[in-house]
């Protein structure tokens, strides 16, 4: 869309950007994208559009980052399944697409809202960029169905916004165009960075309550689909064994709204005073929490890149991780999904003071900020 001034000159081309948003993530990290380009107005139209994928996570955080959404496609249905959101979406983002004529699509990273975006845009030859790209396990099912849909948006982005040189690489194993790769950082480093700067944001009373006893928190999050069924019951038997060694630790535990999980707690969680499950948390409360907690166990993928940033030593609870970076910087241990394991590697950081201290460390493995204006100068 070129703009015109009063000699009849073209001085510049406005883009027209649509940034696609589907779960809380996608809203934590493209906010900080979304201010930048809105900050760039001179050069971007730039819209808005929420797919509802986990419309009740991500409320709150449309409202805390202030991206309210020009377009709802409120998709979100109980008990959906990746295939249902697959089939919905793609008609829906088409007549979106041809009524927007947006130049470019912004997606980031690996949900089933990003990969039908991506796709809905390919079949409309519009360009899309791809935030968080080249992440990568190598196993087609783990994550899942996150490893594909990545891998398929990969093919139909012409931009990648690549948060290390690792992933880079990733990218250009798969014989991508090194023309069309540039290293960003992540984004959601920007978005710690204002969160931590927040001083609303808070964790809530009863968070706080546990936390000012003064034992030792475990801050535990598990999600994931590929953890479902034995895996599951491991880690719940890891942790009540953790509790029941250490006297001065207490794990707080957020719960995932999904009813797997919820299944998953009434069957195999021990019943124990010092285990503390506790409502869903909004982004700024949670990331205050995390800010707090003596150590963390996740199977989550987020936490790889915000734990290290904050000095939180990390049990990663997954068989392979995509964020290799977070293990190499020694911020991270991947510790599987095997009760003995995990219980093992906790008691060493609980009881060695010196490998807890060399973990519990500041670091930057997907960048130090500034990413959403990298990749606001590079479109």
């Amino acid at each position: 869309m070129p703009v015109i001034d009063q000699s009849n000159q073209i001085n510049q081309t406005v883009q027209r950007i649509l940034v696609v948003m589907g779960t809380r993530p996608d809203v934590v990290k493209l906010a900080p994208v979304v201010h930048a380009l809105r900050r760039a107005g001179d050069r971007f139209d730039t819209r808005v559009l929420f797919t509802s994928q986990h419309r009740d996570l991500a409320a709150s955080m449309i409202d805390y980052f202030g991206v309210h959404p020009d377009h709802d496609l409120d998709i979100m249905t109980a008990g959906q399944s990746p295939s249902g959101i697959a089939a919905r979406l793609p008609g829906l983002l088409d007549d979106l697409y041809q009524a927007e004529r947006p130049d470019r699509v912004i997606v980031l990273g690996d949900t089933t809202s990003a990969m039908a975006a991506a796709m809905a845009a390919f079949h409309r030859r519009i360009s899309v960029a791809h935030v968080e790209a080249g992440l990568r396990t190598g196993s087609r099912y783990n994550p899942f169905p996150e490893e594909m849909n990545r891998r398929l948006i990969t093919q139909l982005a012409d931009l990648h916004f690549a948060a290390t040189e690792a992933n880079r690489a990733n990218l250009l194993r798969e014989n991508i165009s090194p023309e069309s790769i540039h290293i960003t950082g992540n984004p959601v480093i920007d978005a710690l960075g204002h969160i931590l700067n927040d001083p609303a944001a808070a964790p809530p009373r009863r968070a706080s309550e546990i936390l000012a006893r003064g034992n030792r928190i475990i801050l535990l999050t598990t999600h994931r689909r590929e953890n479902f069924g034995e895996a599951q019951r491991a880690i719940f038997a890891a942790i009540g064994a953790i509790v029941e060694e250490h006297e001065d630790v207490e794990v707080i535990f957020p719960v995932h709204p999904n009813p797997a999980v919820a299944e998953a707690i009434a069957e195999w969680l021990p019943a124990h005073p010092r285990i503390h499950r506790i409502e869903p948390l909004d982004y700024p409360a949670f990331i205050r929490l995390l800010s707090l907690a003596h150590l963390v166990l996740s199977d989550s993928g987020g936490l790889q890149e915000e734990a290290p940033a904050l000095g939180r030593p990390l049990l990663v609870l997954r068989t392979t991780t995509e964020r290799r970076e977070a293990v190499d910087a020694g911020a991270a241990l991947l510790a599987g999904v095997d009760e003995e394991a995990i219980v093992r590697h906790a008691r060493h950081l609980l009881t060695d003071a010196d490998a807890y201290a060399a973990m519990a460390v500041p670091r930057f493995p997907f960048g130090a900020g500034g990413a959403a204006d990298r990749i606001v100068e590079l479109l």
